[in-house]
């Protein structure tokens, strides 16, 4: 019974203790303080960043520090073709029986590149030669018959003239046999391959499409040139001989060394247009059928043209023109300054700036009224 009467007194609550003071945790709030300032400083400089634009510049150049002599005088853009090119077919209706060839394989001129079946070509060539060697001994025989004075001269010409006939058809079935194996016409690549072991091939379409007309496709790669199509408005600025730099859209930054080749002397009414053959005087295994090209024509400095020319080249895009007076943006310690220049000529694409700028400076390759002066950018 005190047992109890113990554990109930021990659950009373003295209301005369003092309450202790309740520690508030200034550390602990100075520690959340402290990681909430360096987020927010973190998140302000994150967004800041974002507000710097992105641009792309162009380096100034000096004409005297550039090698090329050369100014363009109009672009244009076309595709890589090639002169020599063919799907090589039969001269007969057969069947193929074995195909020599994959794609990207090198092939020599005349090569095997398939096999039809010639034994039905083969058995005929068979009989045509037993013939033919019939036909000769019985000339031979006659002959002798002829010095016995046995036989007459009109049997001897009959028989030499049955012997020339069978050997004109054994020369047929020779080359009907011959024509079983489909050859290189010229040295080339192959590009596509076009019929299987087991099909038909014929040098017509026909059977509704079951029939394949070729065997597969040969690019001469050496016979490779750039065909452009030149706005009619602007062909005068081109001509045969004249000097060209040829850019693939695959590799853009590799300046391949033309000329042109012939102006093709009609025009095309619908886009009006004038087609133009582009000579690559370099040849190198990067360059395919059908890739996209620029090229840039252009107009040759002579030496006895006066002295060399000041001042430096810039895009016509990256020029501004404001009441009379050029502008353009320069990028000096990563800011915008828009700078006053003089232009002494103009080209399709290029301005000679002799004054305002200098070799070496970086400048908006494009002018963006967007951007103002002491604004921050980033180079791409």
């Amino acid at each position: 019974m005190n047992e109890k009467k113990d554990l109930l007194n021990n659950l009373k609550i003295d209301r005369n203790a003092q309450a202790e003071p309740v520690k508030l945790p200034y550390k602990n709030i100075a520690i959340a303080f402290a990681i909430a300032a360096v987020i927010g400083f973190g998140i302000s400089f994150f967004f800041s960043e974002e507000e710097i634009i992105e641009v792309s510049t162009f380096s100034v150049q000096s004409l005297d520090d550039s090698d090329s002599s050369s100014v363009s005088l109009l672009d244009a853009s076309g595709y890589v073709v090639a002169r020599r090119k063919a799907t090589v077919s039969s001269k007969i209706t057969g069947k193929v029986l074995e195909v020599f060839i994959e794609e990207g394989d090198y092939v020599a001129k005349g090569q095997v590149l398939a096999q039809l079946d010639d034994s039905t070509s083969q058995a005929e060539l068979n009989y045509a030669s037993a013939q033919f060697d019939e036909a000769k001994r019985i000339y031979s025989r006659t002959r002798e018959l002829i010095e016995g004075n046995l036989a007459s001269q009109a049997s001897l010409d009959a028989a030499g003239a049955q012997m020339d006939g069978l050997e004109a058809l054994l020369a047929v079935r020779m080359q009907v046999v011959d024509d079983m194996k489909i050859r290189a016409p010229f040295s080339g690549v192959v590009v596509y391959k076009a019929a299987q072991p087991g099909e038909m091939i014929s040098p017509v379409s026909a059977g509704g499409g079951s029939i394949r007309t070729g065997i597969g496709t040969i690019v001469d790669m050496d016979s490779l040139e750039i065909e452009v199509d030149v706005n009619e408005a602007f062909i005068n600025r081109v001509q045969a001989g004249q000097p060209v730099v040829a850019n693939l859209n695959a590799y853009p930054k590799w300046d391949i060394a033309s000329e042109v080749i012939a102006i093709i002397p009609t025009a095309d009414r619908n886009k009006a247009t004038v087609r133009v053959r582009i000579r690559l005087l370099e040849k190198d295994e990067r360059v395919l059928p059908d890739m996209g090209a620029r090229v840039s024509f252009l107009k040759k400095v002579e030496e006895n043209e006066g002295s060399e020319k000041e001042g430096v080249m810039v895009p016509n895009a990256s020029i501004q023109t404001s009441s009379g007076q050029d502008y353009i943006m320069l990028i000096i310690n990563n800011k915008i300054n828009i700078q006053a220049i003089e232009i002494a000529e103009e080209t399709s694409n290029y301005s000679r700036v002799i004054k305002g700028l200098e070799s070496g400076d970086k400048v908006l390759a494009k002018f963006d009224e967007a951007l103002n002066e002491g604004q921050q950018v980033k180079i791409k």
